[in-house]
């Protein structure tokens, strides 16, 4: 039987470090569900729901526990504007597979402008892509292919607010490539129903429910979307 090779297979509640009951971001159904009863992660997986649902609190949280920047970048980013992740992480704990890879990269699109400045102060012992002198979703797509090389954890928080239609294809591209070797894991939060589709990755939908496995053609997200694109009139009339 072949091993996993990829970073994380399990989060749990820290037995050691309890987050008190009724403490925020515990009160989070997701949260919650989580801490009571772990979160096994594959290859890939994609967090759906609505605004306020515990997406970027769950994603934040683990990218932080596995040694990421807050706001962005590697284990070895110091990039701190201020300071608004949750307690969340300081009651988690990983579960790693063996020989997984220690490397990972996080980005989220609601940081990226002060985090390009961050890099652009702070270059390494290569000249760094300039860029603020691209569009957003040029730069985006950019620092994926720049940073998002070999084994490791790559983390997203909802990348399609930077970009396109045709840009969410190009980012599920260099994504699906880089699970191709089994030694990079891919955990990623999103609106956009196109990025949902990530080939090979479970997608778990919150709510007040918690969260729950569901394929891409049952989520809410889909069907909304769906509806919506056969109809527009029906809902633009109700505004």
């Amino acid at each position: 039987m072949q091993l996993n090779r990829f970073p994380i297979k399990r989060v749990t509640a820290h037995p050691a470090y309890p987050l008190e009951p009724g403490r925020w971001p515990g009160t989070l159904a997701p949260v919650a569900q989580l801490l009571d009863d772990g979160l096994d992660l594959g290859v890939a997986t994609v967090l759906v729901g609505e605004n306020g649902s515990g997406k970027s609190t769950l994603i934040e949280a683990i990218a932080l526990v596995f040694g990421l920047s807050p706001e962005g970048g590697s284990a070895g980013a110091q990039h701190s504007t201020r300071p608004s992740e949750s307690e969340l992480s300081d009651h988690l704990q990983l579960a790693r597979n063996p020989g997984g890879s220690k490397r990972g990269y996080f980005l989220r699109a609601e940081t990226m402008h002060g985090f390009f400045t961050y890099l652009e102060r702070n270059p390494g012992m290569r000249k760094e892509p300039e860029f603020h002198s691209m569009s957003h979703g040029e730069s985006f797509l950019e620092l994926t292919v720049d940073r998002f090389r070999g084994p490791g954890l790559w983390v997203l928080d909802e990348p399609e607010s930077a970009l396109s239609f045709g840009g969410c294809l190009a980012l599920l591209g260099i994504l699906k490539e880089l699970l191709a070797d089994g030694k990079s894991q891919v955990l990623l939060s999103t609106h956009s129903p196109l990025l949902a589709a990530l080939p090979g990755a479970s997608i778990l939908e919150l709510g007040p429910w918690g969260f729950r496995e569901r394929h891409w053609d049952e989520l809410e997200l889909t069907t909304n979307w769906r509806s919506f694109m056969n109809s527009p009139d029906r809902y633009l009339r109700h505004l």
